[in-house]
Order: structure tokens, then C-alpha cells, then sequence
């Protein structure tokens, strides 16, 4: 059985723990060590038993923890490489820190093939990645993109469970306190996904038989997990499908204390 638990989500910090009968995974650690491993600790999740840390890309509310956490378990990090480059410049890894760069062809890890696939989004390189069970069943996650190119499609392809940024509102970004070269920078192709785009690729996907969807990085100024969740529901539901029939719908909290999550 699998599982996967948002331990965290948003622009205060992003993380994601994926298991399966072979072994563990985290996906960054954007808030401190101490409390991801709380996260985990409700959970009954012993953090010195994870297999490795994916880091997306550099920005701070991805590797904030990756330091202390990933030393303190003895966890290994793997990022592409030009992520890898920036943090070292960005003393994110450390000398006792076991590192390894991602190719374009993945690495397994915990007896699961995981694989980045490029996002569009404002550093010199991030990613998304899909995860290949021992089962054969997919978990693809993308956040952090401010456009679905054919190569994030490609990720996200016959996946069991699609985690996919759900960040903002159009109108609540537009019509907020955000500065405007802020608020262009969301709304571009380097920036964040919105809620309509995201539910347009969560209808193609359910339509090409995706039935789990979890809402990721909502962003708390513009917008709201109802907000979030109503635009994809809609979506489904426009194309006649029925919540807990055919489809399953959730949305990732800010901060997971309770250590709940997702089986597969």
C-alpha cells in the first residue's frame, strides 16, 4: 500500500511524503526540520527511515529545512544539476550531506522510479516528478508552474494520483495589495498556476481516467481552499462526473500537523 501525506503546502513552505512498500521519499522540505519531522511523527513516520529528499528548485519555501534535516537523518539529496549547483552557492547542502544529480532519466530510490520532468517557473531550472510505484501505479506531482507545457503532460500522463498547483484566484491576484510587477510576475508564464487553469488539466486528465487529485500551493493572499477546490469540482462536474464515484478530490493544508494523508 502506498502513501502520501502533504506535509506542508504554500508559499510558507512545501513538502510531500510518498511511501510505498519499498521504502520512503520526501519531496523538499521547505519549513524547518523540526517541523517536518513533527509532521512525520504524528504520522507514526520515523524520519531517520526516509530513502531520500527531491528538491524541485531553489526557491526558499522548497530546501528552507533541506540543511538541518536532511544531516540530521543522514537522508541523501537529490536534485538536476543546475539546482544542485544553486544550493551549494546557496550552502543549502552542506559537506556532510550525501548528494546526487538527477538525470533526465531519474534515479530509483526506495524500490520507486522517480523521474523530473522541466516546469516553467521563474529560477534557472525546476521541476516536477513522477513517481512509479513497485506496483506499476503513478504519482505525479507539479507545483510552482505558471504554464502546463507538453513536457509537464508528458509527467503527468496516466498518473493514479495528480498533485497539481492550484495557487491562485485571477481576480482576487488582480484585484489584491500585491504589487503590480508582483502580481505580472504570478500571472506569467514563469509564474503560478491559477485555479481555472489548473481545473482545465485536471478535466483532461480525468477524462483520460486520472481519479485522485490533490489541490497544491495555494497561495493564502489570493486565494482560498474553497475557492480552489469549487473551481476543480466545477470543472469535474461539468463533465459529468460525480465526486467520490468518479473521482476524488482534496486540498493540501498549509500546515499538516495532524499528519493526515492519502493511501493508494
Amino acid at each position: 500500500m502506498a502513501r502520501v501525506i502533504p506535509l506542508y503546502s504554500g508559499s510558507s513552505g512545501n513538502s510531500y511524503y510518498i511511501s510505498s512498500s519499498g521504502g520512503s521519499v520526501l519531496i523538499d522540505v521547505g519549513r524547518s526540520a523540526r517541523q517536518t519531522a513533527l509532521v512525520l511523527q504524528n504520522a507514526g513516520i520515523d524520519p531517520a527511515g526516509i530513502s531520500g529528499i527531491f528538491i524541485t528548485h531553489e526557491h526558499s519555501d522548497h530546501i528552507a529545512g533541506v540543511r538541518v534535516f536532511s544531516e540530521k537523518y543522514h537522508i541523501p539529496v537529490f536534485a538536476e544539476e543546475e539546482t544542485m549547483k544553486g544550493l551549494f552557492r546557496a550552502g543549502v547542502i552542506g559537506p556532510k550531506t550525501e548528494t546526487l544529480t538527477l538525470g533526465p532519466s531519474g534515479v530509483s530510490c526506495g524500490l520507486m522510479q522517480i523521474t523530473p520532468f522541466d516546469t516553467s517557473h521563474d529560477t534557472p531550472k525546476s521541476c516536477g516528478y513522477r513517481v512509479e510505484l513497485p506496483d506499476g501505479r503513478i504519482i505525479s506531482l507539479f507545483t510552482d508552474l505558471g504554464t502546463v507545457t507538453e513536457t509537464v503532460r508528458d509527467g503527468l500522463r496516466g498518473c493514479d494520483l495528480a498533485i497539481l498547483e492550484s495557487n491562485h484566484d485571477p481576480e482576487l491576484l488582480r484585484n489584491g495589495p500585491y504589487p503590480y510587477p508582483l502580481k505580472q510576475r504570478i500571472l506569467s508564464e514563469r509564474g503560478h498556476l491559477s485555479n481555472p487553469d489548473c481545473a482545465q488539466e485536471i478535466t483532461a486528465l480525468a477524462l483520460n481516467g486520472t481519479a485522485r487529485f490533490l489541490l497544491a500551493h495555494l497561495s493564502r493572499e489570493n486565494n482560498t481552499p474553497r475557492l480552489a477546490f469549487d473551481c476543480s469540482n466545477s470543472a469535474l462536474e461539468a463533465i459529468g462526473m460525480k465526486r467520490g464515484t468518479d473521482y476524488e478530490l482534496w486540498v493540501a493544508p498549509v500546515f499538516n500537523e495532524a499528519g493526515r494523508g492519502i493511501l493508494l
